[in-house]
C-alpha cells in the first residue's frame, strides 16, 4: 500500500517536474533566439541595401532568366509562371506601363522598388520576357 502511495505522489509532482523543465526549455530558447536576432537582421537587410547601392548603366547585358532566378523567384514562382508571395506574370492583362512603373517604385508592403537597379532598357527587357514566358513543356 505504501508503495502504491509513493507511486500516487510522483505522478502528482510529474507534471509540475515537468512543466518547470519545459518552461526551462523555453526561456532557453528565448535566450538562444534573441541572442541570434541581431546577427538574422543584418544578415537579411545587407542584400536589400545592396540591391539599390548603384544604377546599372543602360547597355549592361542582363540574363533575365538569371534574374528571376535570383530577384523575382522569391515571389513570382517558377520564373514568373506561377502565383508565389507575388502574382502569377505569365499572360498578365496588365499594360507595359503599369509593369514598368510597378518595378521601378514597387507597391508598398508587397514589391520592393528596382528603379535604382535597373536602367530603362533592362526593364524593358524583363517586360519583354514577362510578355514571351510560355508554360513548360513538361
Amino acid at each position: 500500500m505504501t508503495r502504491r502511495k509513493v507511486s500516487s505522489e510522483r505522478r502528482k509532482s510529474a507534471p509540475a517536474f515537468e512543466r518547470a523543465h519545459v518552461e526551462l526549455s523555453i526561456v532557453k530558447l528565448i535566450h538562444g533566439m534573441l541572442t541570434l536576432l541581431p546577427a538574422v537582421l543584418l544578415v537579411c537587410a545587407t542584400p536589400a541595401q545592396a540591391q539599390s547601392a548603384t544604377a546599372a548603366p543602360d547597355n549592361a547585358p542582363i540574363d533575365v532568366n538569371q534574374l528571376f532566378a535570383t530577384t523575382c523567384g522569391w515571389c513570382h514562382s517558377d520564373g514568373g509562371r506561377a502565383a508565389g508571395k507575388g502574382p502569377q506574370l505569365m499572360d498578365t492583362k496588365r499594360d507595359d506601363d503599369f509593369l514598368r512603373n510597378r518595378m521601378k517604385n514597387g507597391k508598398s508592403g508587397a514589391m520592393p522598388a528596382f528603379g535604382s537597379m535597373f536602367s530603362d532598357a533592362q526593364i524593358d527587357q524583363i517586360i519583354k520576357y514577362i510578355r514571351e514566358l510560355k508554360p513548360r513543356e513538361g
